[in-house]
């Protein structure tokens, strides 16, 4: 590959590489705006988040064009292979994410249209700010190539399963207690769970960061196997 060629296909790989940043940046605005509309039942933020659930998918397609351009035009190999396969990865994680964020949207209209009645006493601040804080350093580790900062989220992970867990059986119990809260419940069971998930696209897009960086797939490992992984030179 000439000089001229190899600085042409850096400056596509770079741009490539932060149009991911921006995907990402829109992806955590949808989250924040769907999880402020189940706390304040503001409609608008419900509206928002589901016209703004196109532009995500367009730029999910839009870089997913981009990658099998660069790949079929300058056959990368090694590690340029590897970054362009971690965006293809990570991009799908991306829009599952904000489909997740539409879902929470969805639920927050539901409780809104119900004047908020018999909605269970239940804390989801912590859950939201713990996966919104996970996307947010998932594409930090990825902007940065920290290997150190994506083991932390993976780590985070297992803490994020506990809490979704504790969420769900508390739930269950005032179901069991007052049938009139079914409703409501459900979907704050549904919001939870779509938090539980958007934890695991954060956790797998950091399990590609490594990939990428180490050139290790760390994929189902149990966290001490993985931690081990990430460790050797």
């Amino acid at each position: 590959m000439s000089d001229h060629i190899s600085k042409q296909y850096d400056s596509e790989l770079e741009a490539v590489r932060n149009k991911v940043l921006q995907m990402g940046g829109l992806v955590e605005q949808q989250i924040s705006k769907a999880v402020e509309a189940l706390d304040t039942g503001d409609l608008a933020l419900v509206n928002a988040v589901v016209s703004g659930d196109a532009h995500v998918n367009r730029l999910e397609v839009e870089i997913d064009e981009a990658c099998t351009q660069m790949i079929a035009r300058r056959q990368p190999a090694a590690g340029d292979l590897r970054v362009i396969h971690t965006i293809m990865r990570m991009i799908t994680d991306l829009e599952r994410i904000g489909d997740e964020a539409v879902k929470i949207s969805r639920m927050a209209q539901a409780i809104s249209e119900a004047n908020r009645a018999h909605l269970p006493r239940v804390e989801l601040k912590h859950l939201e700010n713990t996966a919104i804080g996970m996307l947010r350093r998932a594409l930090d580790a990825y902007a940065r190539l920290d290997v150190q900062g994506a083991t932390a989220v993976v780590r985070e992970d297992e803490a994020v399963d506990v809490e979704y867990a504790s969420i769900v059986r508390q739930l269950i119990t005032h179901m069991m207690e007052d049938p009139r809260t079914i409703s409501r419940a459900i979907e704050l069971l549904f919001v939870s769970k779509a938090l539980e998930r958007i934890g695991d696209h954060s956790k797998n897009m950091c399990e590609y960061v490594i990939y990428m960086v180490k050139g290790r797939d760390v994929r189902h490992l149990a966290i001490e196997e993985f931690e081990q992984s990430v460790q050797r030179d």
